[in-house]
């Protein structure tokens, strides 16, 4: 082991107490030896344990349909959430809006990334009332066990399967993380079938003998991986070991315009690849934060002044990245309106 990674030991150590998951920059996570001897499948096991502990205080954010939707399917979806108003005065405002936007490129895939602070929706009192209604905030933190704020972006996928690039990598289905995290997507206009609905396998959320054995299984050799994804710790599944696992077909979300859907992405899920050129526009929210709390509240975020400050905060980090090396995963777009292709 080189110098300095045995001079990193101590962080190392603190980071598996946290949601550090990269088995390719952590080599206590990414250790053979110690994953042969149940350090991997000892973290999620404890992370699904305390989620359902915090998950237990937080019963009142949601009705008990939509827990019992969770607790099966690792989903919810809420079909016609806004009013026909609510809804085209949404609709309006990111029609007509410039925003400030970041673009990344995964493949033949453009994900752009709008963030929402205060002092944009501020000004789109549509949008604003969809951000911060009930069944948007309640599920992101029910589902993500914690009683935290959200990142918030309007959110665009423009996908080219014509084009020359490689494929999406979301395209392939796969677990963000170890333990259970929360996203949503409403999604604006109606999602056609053929061009790359969000998926997810229903029940892959939880962690079946099936599953343990199969995360032990990747433990071990996941530092080694050539998908860069899975060695950083979001796990690819083949198609091939879907019965493996002993999961039903996947649930395709081809729904209409006006639908929320929250999912929980320790579960299975993926972008279905496009047909054709699409355009995808939706208001998209995550919410992930260290799984060993034993507590659901006290995030910092939920302050006065740095609520709904996380994506812009991010998309910063981004931009001083690009500065400083010449490139970042998420690059600047301009001041632009939501749907514009994209500069390159």
């Amino acid at each position: 082991m080189r110098a300095e990674k045995i001079l990193k030991m101590p962080y190392y150590a603190a980071a598996l107490a946290t949601g550090a998951k990269s088995f390719c920059d952590n080599p206590l996570i990414g250790s053979r030896r110690l994953n042969e001897a149940g350090l991997h499948v000892r973290r999620i096991k404890l992370a699904e344990k305390l989620a359902d502990f915090r998950r237990r205080k937080l019963r009142h954010l949601l009705p008990e349909d939509d827990r019992v939707a969770y607790e099966r399917d690792g989903f919810i979806a809420t079909p016609g959430l806004l009013t026909d108003k609510d809804l085209a005065g949404v609709r309006h405002e990111v029609e007509t809006t410039r925003f400030h936007a970041w673009d990344m490129r995964q493949g033949n895939a453009v994900t752009r990334f709008i963030p929402l602070p205060p002092n944009v929706l501020k000004d789109l009192p549509f949008l604003k009332a969809l951000v911060w209604c009930k069944p948007f905030q309640n599920g992101l933190r029910y589902l993500a066990s914690t009683d935290g704020d959200p990142l918030v972006y309007l959110h665009i996928v423009m996908t080219d399967p014509e084009s020359k690039k490689r494929a999406d990598p979301q395209t392939a289905f796969h677990s963000d993380t170890f333990h259970q995290t929360a996203k949503s997507w409403f999604f604006l206009y109606d999602i056609d079938d053929a061009e790359g609905p969000f998926t997810y396998i229903p029940g892959s959320h939880r962690l079946t003998e099936e599953r343990l054995n199969w995360e032990r299984e990747q433990s071990l050799v996941a530092a080694e991986s050539k998908n860069k994804l899975h060695a950083r710790g979001s796990f690819r599944l083949r198609t091939d070991e879907l019965s493996r696992l002993n999961y039903p077909q996947a649930t395709r979300f081809a729904v209409p315009g006006n639908t929320l859907v929250v999912a929980d992405t320790h579960g299975f899920h993926a972008r279905a690849s496009s047909e054709r050129p699409s355009v995808r526009v939706g208001i998209y929210g995550s919410l992930r934060r260290n799984p060993f709390l034993p507590w659901a509240g006290l995030d910092p975020f939920n302050l006065p002044g740095l609520q709904g400050q996380q994506a812009r905060l991010f998309v910063a980090m981004k931009d001083r990245e690009a500065r400083k090396k010449g490139r970042a995963s998420h690059m600047y777009a301009g001041k632009i309106l939501a749907t514009e292709p994209p500069a390159h």
